[in-house]
């Protein structure tokens, strides 16, 4: 190698500040040919992750279901139902209270599903979004995924 071609490569690289758009300002795709678009929004669009977890499984597709068709209804993004690994909770304990008699085990265990929902939405939306009716058993979190 050349040791201007090294020197040449270690300059600081200058940008002007007036060639970079700094705006934060959300504009949806195509929306100039949408009727009564009047130039920028500022619209602020997050990545919002919605967690269910329960231990019946009929109860949480329906809930997701009626999240998603919410979502849908109201054209956002949505990427979901993501089916979580089942956790298994076992517990294994002897069935005689005093501990003589015959060695009988009772093994019991609970399954936890989890599902999760990416959603683009903003804030307003997502309150009018979550505002379903939820089953008894299914436990939602809402947390912003940016």
């Amino acid at each position: 190698l050349r040791s201007d071609y090294i020197i040449a490569k270690t300059e600081p690289l200058h940008i002007a500040a007036h060639s970079i758009n700094m705006t934060s300002a959300y504009k949806p795709p195509n929306a100039a040919d949408k009727p009564g678009y009047e130039g920028e929004t500022n619209v602020v669009v997050h990545k919002v992750r919605i967690t269910l977890t329960s231990s019946n499984v009929p109860t949480l597709e329906k809930v997701c279901a009626e999240l998603v068709k919410s979502a849908k209804d109201k054209d956002l993004k949505v990427k979901g139902p993501v089916r979580m690994p089942t956790k298994t909770l076992r517990i294994t304990c002897r069935k005689t209270p005093c501990g003589e008699g015959s060695k009988t085990w009772d093994r019991f265990q609970m399954r936890i599903h989890k599902r999760t929902i990416m959603v683009h939405t903003t804030h307003d939306i997502l309150k009018k979004m979550t505002s379903i009716n939820i089953e008894a058993g299914v436990d939602i979190e809402v947390t912003m995924a940016e």
